[in-house]
């Protein structure tokens, strides 16, 4: 069953890419994206999605134009996160059957974004916008475009955020940072699916 968090692994290396996945999907998180201002971080999507096919679902973030939503669909990345709305990327995306997560701040971002055909929507950058933000956003969008709390969500305050209407979290730097162990993030990523369970 696909857990509610997306890993953020900005600044994995080719080389730490299986290591860290395996961690992960140890833990329970089965949804990984690596943006793309990290290193080769084709190189790294390609490793992930040849070896955890039918594991995980591996992608890419800060997707910006089309050309990179081919060269991600062509390493076998079969998610799309960008931290801005542009529906040709989203319409791109989803004309290659990826899963298209944009980013979004206002109710025209989120329209905009269910109308290009988006997956989900990520409100981005969350601690900027707040909960209340989000109570709002929920009240109006259709119930079954899942929303997910990025940037300044965690285990601290899941709870607040899953009470505002979020319906998952992208998780950075509070379960990867560059350089990490694979024994570190398994840790962290089982804090954190603790974290998430408490809230059942």
């Amino acid at each position: 069953m696909t857990q509610p968090i997306i890993a953020i692994l900005r600044g994995l290396t080719p080389p730490e890419a299986l290591p860290i996945a395996h961690a992960l999907l140890e833990a329970g998180i089965d949804r990984i994206e690596v943006p793309l201002n990290s290193p080769d971080p084709l190189d790294s999507i390609r490793l992930m999605a040849t070896a955890l096919s039918g594991q995980a679902t591996i992608g890419a973030g800060t997707v910006l134009t089309v050309d990179q939503v081919a060269r991600v669909a062509d390493a076998g990345g079969r998610m799309i996160v960008s931290p801005n709305t542009d529906p040709a990327v989203i319409r791109a995306t989803r004309a290659r059957g990826l899963q298209s997560w944009p980013g979004v701040f206002t109710a025209t971002e989120c329209f905009a974004a269910i109308a290009a055909g988006a997956t989900g929507l990520k409100l981005f950058p969350a601690d900027q916008a707040g909960t209340g933000t989000l109570r709002a956003l929920r009240a109006v969008l259709p119930q079954d475009i899942p929303v997910y709390a990025v940037g300044g969500a965690g285990p601290e305050n899941f709870a607040e955020w899953w009470q505002a209407g979020a319906q998952g979290f992208g998780i950075g730097s509070a379960l990867y940072r560059p350089g990490d162990s694979a024994q570190t993030v398994t840790a962290r990523a089982r804090a954190i699916m603790a974290a998430l369970q408490a809230l059942a």
